[in-house]
């Protein structure tokens, strides 16, 4: 008498990855989701292996996932996949102090985001 199963939101030709509490802020994570999004597959790690970015590595590791979800999971063809979103969201932000000239605080916010990329199998062309 458990709970209904939850419908898939995503069609069949896609796959989904998420990476967590990924430590850096939401905008500039956003700037390498930017990078990636709407390439193929094997480009986007290819652009994300020559970044420069710090966090180019995590990026990286979460597209990996979504495109061994594709193959395994979905059993979609690796060879013709794309990132079709790859989108950022906040997590938290924790809170830190540092004292400052004559008995105040600065305040340090540490923020975190969370990471979402959607593979999807490209048609075929007629």
């Amino acid at each position: 008498m458990g709970k209904q199963a939850a419908e898939r939101r995503l069609d069949d030709s896609e796959a989904v990855a998420i990476a967590r509490n990924i430590r850096i802020s939401p905008q500039k994570l956003n700037v390498i989701a930017g990078m990636i999004r709407g390439q193929s597959a094997e480009k986007a790690l290819a652009t994300l292996t020559f970044s420069r970015r710090r966090i180019a590595d995590t990026v990286k590791k979460a597209l990996e996932s979504a495109i061994a979800n594709a193959e395994n999971n979905h059993q979609l063809d690796v060879d013709r996949l794309f990132v079709k979103e790859a989108f950022v969201g906040k997590s938290f932000k924790m809170k830190r102090f540092r004292p400052r000239a004559r008995g105040r605080v600065g305040k340090i916010e540490k923020p975190f985001a969370h990471l979402t990329v959607v593979v999807r199998e490209r048609e075929e062309q007629n």
